[in-house]
């Protein structure tokens, strides 16, 4: 297993993470996912800590707070032969103090999670989502606060845009709170908004991708073809209204190509779309997750090899889409490029 670095900091993650959002099964969303129970979560666990995959991550709002129980429940007894990544801010409930990111609702929600994790401390703790309501200044502060006594060690985000990580970075900077070394996000060859914004900020700045949905939300498994039916068993009959729309000839595009590869290198398709994340620039880490050990075994076959770069550029092309104002004219406009070379 290959370990990288947070980009600006000294935590270095496996390049492959499990993520535990197949753990408990509980709601429209997570049952569809997953539904692994403890037995079945520390077998999958074993698998990964064999592979070298040392970091899970979860959330409070996977399952209601059961796949936290859960994954506590796996590594019991082997904490500190792992690292643990949970995310908060998500709505868990209706009442006021159930959602967000306040002083009052990180607090409480990070001494949740400490007890259904069963641990004093959370290597890296992620805002699930931006709170527009609280002040970013008290949101750090308390996040200061928390990895002052013990609680946290390290803290990033999720989902958010470029100014609402930006503006968060800066304020840290200026009050020499903690910045943000991690930004969780969704890529994939389907979703490559990724790049034209979030990518050059993480370049400049040193945040770290840890990278969710990989397979564009089980599209790139191998099991969707041109002219077939989506199969009985597709988790997309209940989650694809949670995912973004998606060009369905450019899918069938990109997975001619992934078979191609696939049949040139003698590897899965899923594998193949895990390589191609890997080789971009800013990711850390990709999250892998899996139903059965058959799925985390194949995943995790994404490492120990590369694509060619003629490879790789195939996947580019194929998956290429002209982003949106104002960073089109930087992509086609060769004043705009002379003076922005892409990352990418």
């Amino acid at each position: 297993m290959e370990y990288r670095n947070l980009v600006a900091s000294g935590l270095k993650v496996p390049v492959l993470s499990f993520g535990t959002g197949t753990f408990g099964g509980q709601g429209t969303l997570f049952s569809a996912w997953g539904r692994s129970g403890a037995e079945e979560a520390r077998r999958l666990v074993d698998i990964c800590l064999e592979a070298g995959v040392n970091l899970f991550d979860s959330a409070d709002v996977y399952s209601s707070g059961a796949s936290e129980e859960i994954l506590g429940a796996a590594i019991k007894g082997r904490r500190d032969k792992v690292l643990v990544s949970t995310k908060m801010s998500l709505p868990m409930g209706e009442g006021p103090f159930d959602a967000g990111s306040s002083r009052h609702r990180l607090v409480t929600s990070v001494e949740a999670a400490l007890r259904r994790l069963g641990t004093d401390y959370i290597d890296l703790l992620q805002l699930h989502a931006f709170d527009a309501f609280t002040p970013v200044d008290e949101v750090l502060s308390t996040l200061d606060t928390l990895m002052r006594a013990g609680k946290l060690r390290y803290v990033g985000v999720s989902n958010f845009s470029g100014w609402h990580l930006m503006k968060s970075l800066a304020v840290a900077e200026r009050h020499g709170w903690p910045r943000h070394v991690a930004h969780q996000v969704y890529y994939s060859l389907l979703g490559r908004d990724y790049e034209w914004e979030l990518m050059p900020l993480a370049c400049d700045q040193g945040v770290g991708a840890l990278v969710w949905s990989p397979l564009g939300w089980g599209r790139l498994t191998g099991k969707i073809r041109r002219g077939q039916p989506l199969p009985a068993d597709s988790r997309l009959h209940a989650t694809a209204q949670f995912g973004p729309p998606v060009d369905e000839q450019r899918l069938y595009a990109i997975v001619d190509v992934l078979d191609a590869i696939a049949a040139e290198t003698g590897r899965t398709v899923p594998q193949i779309a895990i390589a191609w994340l890997l080789s971009r620039p800013t990711v850390s880490s990709v999250i892998i997750g899996a139903r059965d050990e058959t799925q985390l075994r194949d995943n995790l076959g994404a490492v120990g090899w590369s694509l060619a770069p003629a490879q790789i550029k195939r996947l580019d092309e194929v998956s290429a889409v002209m982003p949106p104002y104002p960073y089109y004219p930087y992509r086609v406009q060769e004043g705009f490029a002379r003076l922005n070379p892409p990352t990418v």
